[in-house]
């Protein structure tokens, strides 16, 4: 399979604007936010969003606050993502969690034809989460391809209107090997040598959900897997991830932009266990001494640390964000060392947050342990956000052999 250089119909051009400006997102979750951290009990025992939150984040645009103007996306810029996703953190975080999965992953809605993005967006209630792991086989056909995989970890899946799923294209029963076109639309075919992926639009209707994620934080994040079974997906629902649309957010390194989001997710929770422990500190008192545990040196200490950590961290990635988003809305080269550094600051806001939280709950005590405490909820659910693969500690090894100038694989940043 052969990807052409041009994409005609991928174009969306950025002087196109929706009535809708990302700012007021932000404006708009002054409302929802307390209803969010109401809700966050239930949707910790539920494992799942309920529905009428589901909407109001919708009828927010959360879910399509990266997705392309000119298709009815927000077409928003990193930092305001940032910024979104860090307050949904800090009310709760599996809906911060699912919240950016759906407001991440609808950039890649500029990878498809323009009509098709529109076509998709015009669902008001739209959101597309998914998997870009290549977990499954795209076997060409006529006018596209057949899928069939499972994919783990797919996080907001049950709330999506559409699932994206990374694929290995394999020929099929006659197909031509060759020339051919995958983000334009036309005839899927495939070509000799290494083997290629596609990613694939898929209507959550016509894949299974396996309730899968049994896990210890972010349980309502609901990241089960997901499969398939030999369904067609149009040629023009389908894009390479090598072939970046000419805007912003396709200069913009892209695992920058959908890891950025669990930096932000994970400062959030940071930002409430602060606020939390502040709580905690100022109405613990020792029943011996009378002491509060405001006054306890260690509790000092702690409160300290932890708030330098999670400011230093925040600083560094906002401040990386802002940086390589001018570079690509200026049209000027994002160079290695800034996919370095951007990756590098994503990874050390989820450690930093991380970290934080976890010096936080060992410095409240026995209180912390306990399921009415939302401590316990904040070190669990900002620990698991940890785990992602894209801060795992190979990002920051490939950082480091970036900015070192070793030999990287610079698609991994």
């Amino acid at each position: 399979m052969s990807l052409p250089t041009e994409h005609p119909e991928t174009e969306h051009p950025e002087t196109e604007h929706p009535k809708t400006e990302p700012s007021t997102v932000l404006d708009g979750l002054d409302a929802l936010l307390p209803l969010v951290r109401a809700a966050a009990d239930d949707i910790e025992r539920d494992r799942i969003l309920p529905e009428p939150l589901v909407v109001r984040l919708a009828e927010l645009n959360v879910f399509r606050l990266a997705a392309p103007r000119a298709a009815g996306g927000l077409g928003a810029d990193a930092v305001t993502a940032f910024d979104v996703f860090e307050r949904l953190g800090f009310a709760d975080g599996s809906t911060g969690w699912c919240a950016m999965i759906g407001g991440a992953t609808s950039v890649v809605l500029g990878y498809l034809p323009g009509s098709v993005a529109a076509e998709l967006l015009a669902d008001p209630r739209c959101v597309v989460a998914g998997v870009a792991a290549p977990a499954g086989r795209a076997r060409v056909v006529e006018g596209g391809y057949r899928v069939t995989g499972r994919w783990p970890f797919a996080s907001a899946s049950p709330l999506a209107t559409w699932l994206v799923v990374g694929c290995v294209v394999v020929p099929g029963d006659g197909a031509p090997t060759g020339g051919g076109a995958v983000n334009g639309g036309g005839t899927a075919t495939v070509a000799q040598g290494a083997p290629q992926v596609v990613m694939a639009v898929l209507p959550r209707t016509e894949m299974s959900i396996h309730d899968t994620w049994d896990a210890v934080g972010l349980c309502g994040s609901s990241s089960h897997d997901i499969s398939a079974e030999e369904v067609f997906v149009p040629a023009a629902r389908t894009f390479s991830l090598t072939q970046p649309p000419a805007t912003t957010h396709g200069r913009f390194p892209l695992l920058g932009f959908l890891s950025l989001d669990i930096g932000a997710v994970s400062l959030g929770i940071a930002r409430a266990a602060l606020d939390e422990f502040a709580r905690l500190a100022a109405a613990k008192v020792n029943p011996l001494t009378g002491q509060q545990l405001a006054a306890k040196g260690s509790a000092r200490i702690a409160y300290a640390e932890s708030t330098a950590q999670y400011a230093a961290a925040r600083t560094f990635l906002r401040g990386e964000l802002a940086r390589v988003w001018d570079l690509a809305a200026a049209q000027r080269p994002v160079e290695t060392a800034d996919r370095a550094r951007l990756r590098l600051a994503v990874t050390t806001a989820t450690t930093a947050a991380a970290e934080a939280v976890g010096r936080l709950y060992r410095a409240a005590g026995g209180t912390a342990v306990y399921r009415s405490s939302p401590m316990q909820r904040h070190f669990r659910d900002v620990n698991t956000a940890a785990q992602h693969a894209l801060v795992h500690a190979d990002s920051l090894e490939l950082a480091g052999g970036a900015l070192l100038g070793q030999d990287v694989n610079v698609a991994r940043l």
